[in-house]
């Protein structure tokens, strides 16, 4: 350790959070499908099911290939349906989407009832509305991570979307960017 390591902390979940909070990240919601076997007829399917949620872990992970990521916890109400699922979409919300970040973040509704601006994409993958930009992806890999589990995928299409600003969170709620800084 060195002469400055006096203001270290041991790492505990409270600290560990607050720090996280200090960290602005853009607002993505990932949407997805998979089907659910039927239960007196295996090989055989019924009715997809599908998911999304709001998250703030995505990123980019290569440009040749071109690979993403994101996290989700394994205890959301979301994962059975990403942890079968091929595609997923991952959608860069605007700057006046803050609602659409909070009805992808609430747990115990219908979140495609509770926002009707979407459509059926590629795959069955719920595709929004208004957003930046969305891609659409192959799930690769999923690797565990305590609690949670990195989902890497491949971009096979992308939409632009509108132009604007981009909805930001940080220290525990929603923002936009402040004006840019030269470079």
């Amino acid at each position: 350790m060195t002469e400055h390591s006096g203001d270290l902390l041991p790492v505990d979940a409270d600290l560990f959070r607050g720090l996280l909070r200090r960290q602005a990240s853009t607002v993505t919601v990932v949407t997805a499908v998979a089907r659910r076997p039927h239960p007196a007829r295996p090989g055989r399917d019924v009715a997809p099911i599908r998911a999304g949620f709001t998250a703030t872990s995505f990123t980019s992970v290569s440009l040749d290939p071109p690979l993403v990521s994101f996290c989700l916890g394994v205890a959301s109400s979301s994962w059975p349906v990403l942890a079968r699922a091929r595609h997923v979409a991952v959608h860069l919300l605007a700057a006046d989407q803050t609602e659409v970040a909070r009805i992808f973040a609430s747990s115990g509704i219908d979140r495609f009832a509770a926002h009707r601006a979407w459509t059926t994409g590629p795959f069955g993958v719920p595709l929004l509305d208004g957003v930046l930009a969305r891609l659409l992806c192959r799930v690769v890999q999923r690797v565990p991570a305590g609690d949670h589990t990195l989902v890497i995928a491949a971009p096979v299409a992308l939409g632009p979307g509108v132009d604007g600003d981009p909805l930001v969170h940080h220290r525990g709620g929603y923002t936009t960017p402040g004006p840019q800084v030269p470079t």
